[in-house]
C-alpha cells in the first residue's frame, strides 16, 4: 500500500507551477498523469505563481517513474510470498507501531507543532490517541476480523455450505494529507496492515517534519520489505500514480480527488476518496445555548484551527436566535482563547502562506469584507487569522461556495428552521452535518431528508471517535469508508466461497431438458416447499 500526497499545477508562462509545499517548484514541462494534466484540473483562484528558480538538473527528482515501477515490483514479490497474508506477521507490525507510538510520542508531538503549531494536547488527543486506538482495536480484533463467516446456502446447491473469506487486496497506494498528518497517514495504513496488504506510505509534504518522521520511524519500526514511505511532492505523486495499484486510498480535495481517479481509471483500480465539503451546522432555537456554542466552539477553532474536512464549516440558524447565538460564541471564544485569540497557544496556525492568503481573499471578498461580527484580525508573519464569524454574507460569495477550511464561520439566518433543509441540500453533499435541537420530530427530519456522510445530534465531530460507526462521504465528499472493521474491510476483498461434495447429484440439471427435468428445475428453484419436496421425489416424470 502506498500512501501518496498530490500537489497542484499552475501553466506559468512556458513552465508548471507545483503548488504543495510552503514554496513552489517550477519545472519546464507539464506532468501528466494518464494523458490528464494537472493545469487544466484546478482553477485559477487555487495557484500560486511565485517560483523558485531552479535548473532542471536542481529540480530534477531521484524518485521518477522506473524507481517506482522498481519499487512495486518488490512490493509485488513480497506480497506474492504470502508473508504479508499470516496472522503472526499482520500482529507483529501492529504491535510494532503500536510501540513505535509510545516510544516516540514526545517526538512526534513535536513534529506537528513544526508543521502546524498544533497545541500538545489537542496533538495527542486529535492525532497520538486516535492513531493508537485504532491499533489496539485492530489488535484485539484481528483475529475475529480474518475469520471466514458462514452464510447459508439454498435449496439449489442442496447439499452444501458456503463462507465468506476476506483476502487482502494486494499492493495498496493511500494518499495522505497534511492536516492531520499523522493520523490520516497512519490509520488507513493499520487498516491496510490489518488486511494483509504491502503498504507504502507517501506523506504529505505540505506538513515536511511530520513527513520525515514518519519515513524515519516507518524504516525503524516496521518490516521494509512490504511497508515503505516515499517522500516527495508532484513528481513522485506522479510517478507513484503511473503505476498499477490494487487499492488507492486517499484522503484530499475534490479536484485532486478527481485526478487521483482518472489515473487508477486506467488500471479499474478500485478507490477510496476521503474528501470534504461544507458541512452545515443547523441550530435550533430551544437548544442548551451555552453547551451548544462550546461545542460549536470545539469542532471549529479547537479542531485544527477549521482545518479540518468534518470541522463545522457554517451555521444555519432563524434571525430571531442569531444574535444569541453569536454572543453565545464570542463569550466561549474569549473563554477559550483570551480577550486576544491572537496571542493564544491553543490554536494551530495557518498551514502555510499559500493557504492563509486563500482564507483572507475569501474574507475581503466585497460584500462579505462588512459582514465580519466577531474577529478578522490577521497576522500574515505568524500565519494567524483570529476566529471569525460573520452574518449572512451573499450566498453566491465563495466563502459561502467553496470548503472554508480554516477560521471563518459564517452564519446564515433563515425565517423558520425548516427552510434550512433545502439550503444544506442544494449544495454539495458534505462529509459531516450537524444538527443542535431539542426536537426529536426535527432530528428525525434531519436525519431523514439531509444527506452527508455522517451525521451528529448536538455535538460536533465526535462521530469520528466512534469505531463502530464507518467513517467517508458520499457524492462529492468521497466514496467508500474506514475506521474500525471498517478499514479492515476497505482493504479487503470478501471473496464468495461454495463447498459440495460428490454426493446429491442431480441429473435434472444436465441436458437434454426433457419436459420432467423443467418442471423439477423449476419446482427446485421455486421456493415452494411443496413443490421442492415433489423434485427431490422423483414426482414430476416425462
Amino acid at each position: 500500500m502506498i500512501i501518496v500526497s498530490a500537489g497542484l499545477f499552475k501553466d506559468c508562462g512556458s513552465s508548471i507551477v507545483g503548488v504543495g509545499l510552503g514554496d513552489t517548484l517550477a519545472y519546464h514541462h507539464t506532468y501528466k498523469i494518464n494523458q490528464v494534466s494537472f493545469s487544466s484540473s484546478i482553477p485559477s483562484s487555487y495557484y500560486c505563481c511565485a517560483t523558485l528558480s531552479k535548473t532542471m538538473e536542481e529540480a530534477k527528482q531521484t524518485f521518477d517513474v522506473d524507481k517506482a515501477a522498481v519499487l512495486v515490483k518488490e512490493l509485488r514479490k513480497t506480497f506474492s510470498s504470502g508473508k504479508t497474508k499470516s496472522y503472526e506477521w499482520r500482529m507483529s507490525q501492529l504491535e510494532s507501531i503500536s510501540k513505535m507510538i509510545d516510544e516516540k510520542e514526545k517526538e512526534i508531538i513535536e513534529a506537528l507543532h513544526k508543521d502546524l503549531s498544533k497545541p500538545e494536547l489537542e496533538a495527542f488527543i486529535s492525532e497520538i490517541s486516535m492513531t493508537k486506538s485504532s491499533c489496539k482495536l485492530a489488535l484485539k480484533e484481528l483475529k475475529h476480523w480474518m475469520m471466514p463467516k458462514k452464510v447459508e446456502t439454498s435449496m439449489a446447491t442442496y447439499p452444501s455450505s458456503a463462507k465468506i473469506v476476506s483476502e487482502p487486496l494486494g499492493v495498496v497506494l493511500v494518499i495522505s494529507t497534511w492536516n492531520f498528518p499523522f493520523l490520516l497517514s497512519l490509520d488507513p495504513v493499520i487498516g491496510a496492515i490489518a488486511a494483509g496488504n504491502a503498504v507504502v506510505l507517501k506523506p504529505s509534504e505540505i506538513a515536511p517534519a511530520t513527513s520525515s518522521l514518519l519515513a524515519r520511524l516507518l524504516v525503524e519500526y516496521a518490516d521494509e520489505s512490504a511497508i515503505r514511505v516515499v517522500e516527495g511532492a508532484v513528481a513522485e505523486t506522479s510517478a507513484l500514480l503511473e503505476q498499477k495499484w490494487d487499492k488507492i486510498f486517499f484522503t484530499g480535495g475534490a479536484r485532486v480527488g478527481r485526478i487521483v481517479m482518472t489515473a487508477a481509471a486506467k488500471h479499474l483500480t478500485p478507490v477510496t476518496l476521503e474528501l470534504g465539503g461544507k458541512c452545515p451546522v443547523l441550530v435550533d432555537s430551544n437548544v442548551d445555548l451555552q453547551v451548544t456554542a462550546r461545542r460549536i466552539v470545539a469542532g471549529k477553532w479547537a479542531c485544527n484551527n477549521g482545518q479540518a474536512c468534518i470541522g463545522v464549516d457554517y451555521i444555519i440558524t432563524t434571525k430571531d436566535f442569531a444574535p444569541q447565538l453569536i454572543d453565545a460564541l464570542r463569550s466561549v471564544l474569549e473563554e477559550c482563547f483570551g480577550k486576544d485569540p491572537m496571542e493564544s497557544k491553543d490554536r494551530s496556525r495557518i498551514v502555510n502562506s499559500f493557504h492563509f492568503m486563500r482564507l483572507v481573499n475569501l474574507l475581503d471578498e466585497d460584500k462579505v469584507s462588512d459582514k465580519i461580527v466577531v474577529g478578522g484580525q490577521r497576522d500574515r508573519s505568524h500565519l494567524q487569522i483570529a476566529p471569525t464569524i460573520l452574518l449572512d454574507v451573499p450566498d453566491d460569495s465563495r466563502i459561502m461556495q467553496e470548503e472554508i477550511f480554516g477560521p471563518l464561520l459564517p452564519i446564515t439566518t433563515v425565517e423558520k428552521l425548516e427552510d434550512a433543509f433545502d439550503m444544506i441540500n442544494r449544495k454539495p453533499k458534505a462529509l459531516a452535518a450537524y444538527l443542535f435541537s431539542d426536537d426529536e420530530q426535527i432530528e428525525r427530519k434531519f436525519v431523514q431528508n439531509v444527506s452527508a456522510g455522517g451525521i451528529a445530534i448536538n455535538d460536533t465531530i465526535l462521530q469520528l471517535t466512534v469505531p463502530t460507526l464507518p467513517f467517508g462521504g458520499v457524492g462529492e465528499s468521497g466514496m467508500g469508508s474506514y475506521h474500525g472493521k471498517f478499514s479492515f474491510d476497505a482493504f479487503s476483498h470478501n471473496k464468495a466461497v461454495l463447498y459440495r461434495s460428490f454426493a446429491g447429484e442431480s441429473p435434472t440439471r444436465y441436458p437434454p431438458y426433457t419436459p420432467g427435468k423443467q418442471k423439477q428445475m423449476k419446482a427446485l428453484i421455486s421456493g415452494d416447499v411443496f413443490n421442492i419436496m415433489l423434485a427431490l421425489l422423483g414426482w414430476f416424470k416425462d
